[in-house]
């Protein structure tokens, strides 16, 4: 009872259905290093230790989960290691500018957090397979005019080609979640920088979806910038869910330009 009351506070829900790991293993095609966080009692660590092409490491911020982990599976013991992937710098796990896939069941509370990691690893992550709760999954996958685009979406959909791959029952965690999850892939695309200042194109995709009912124009006032001679452009009338990475970018060139007197 104690065991299930601190994974409840670390926001974790134990996988119990054997098909459904596998399933989520199967859809990491990838060879090389990967690391999966979270993996809490092996449900899909032991489906990852029979990939030969894989060199594994399981991040684990639970000491309880580290310790059954290692005494369960002490053939793969060295590749349990106790740390925080928001906190811990891929370095240190598998050496200096390494490449590294990541997969896991990840804890419902920090699965943003992660995917912003992600990004800022984007050069190194080719690849990401990830359970989490289904309405941010279908958040992350969602594109232009969706209710559930936003934020994350763009950033992430600007660096890689998101697939929302099955929705899983609650009925199949230990303890059971009160809302369904959803398995997503991300597969790194070509694009090595965004044609525009990428500080500025972050700071306007905050500022649109801030303000996400009313027009861009609306919500780029935040950015206390003197914008009146793209105000009457078509763009600007607009809500920043109607507009896709694309279009981000162009906005982003247009306010630059503007601030520069072009």
């Amino acid at each position: 009872m104690q065991k299930v009351r601190a994974k409840k506070q670390l926001g974790q829900h134990f996988l119990k259905d054997e098909s459904i790991a596998k399933r989520i293993v199967d859809s990491l095609d990838y060879v090389g290093n990967v690391m999966e966080i979270g993996p809490g009692m092996g449900v899909l660590s032991k489906y990852l230790f029979e990939k030969e092409s894989i060199n594994l490491r399981m991040v684990e911020v639970d000491n309880e989960s580290v310790e059954y982990l290692k005494m369960n599976y002490p053939s793969h013991a060295s590749e349990v290691l106790y740390a925080d992937f928001l906190r811990t710098e891929p370095d240190e796990i598998f050496g200096k500018f390494e490449r590294f896939a990541v997969i896991g069941n990840f804890p419902y509370n920090i699965s943003s957090q992660i995917f912003f990691r992600v990004l800022e690893y984007k050069e190194r992550v080719p690849m990401v397979v990830g359970m989490l709760q289904k309405e941010v999954a279908e958040r992350l996958a969602s594109g232009p005019g969706s209710r559930d685009y936003g934020i994350l979406s763009v950033f992430l959909q600007a660096y890689y080609d998101i697939e929302y791959l099955f929705s899983v029952d609650e009925n199949v965690f230990d303890p059971p979640p009160k809302v369904k999850s959803g398995v997503i892939r991300l597969v790194r695309n070509n694009v090595e920088k965004l044609n525009c200042d990428e500080k500025l194109f972050r700071m306007v995709v905050k500022s649109t979806f801030g303000q996400r009912r009313k027009t861009v124009w609306n919500g780029l006032k935040s950015l206390g910038r003197d914008l009146t001679n793209i105000q009457s452009e078509n763009v600007m009338k607009k809500r920043p869910e109607q507009l896709n990475v694309d279009d981000f970018v162009g906005l982003t060139n247009k306010i630059s330009s503007c601030e520069s007197g072009n």
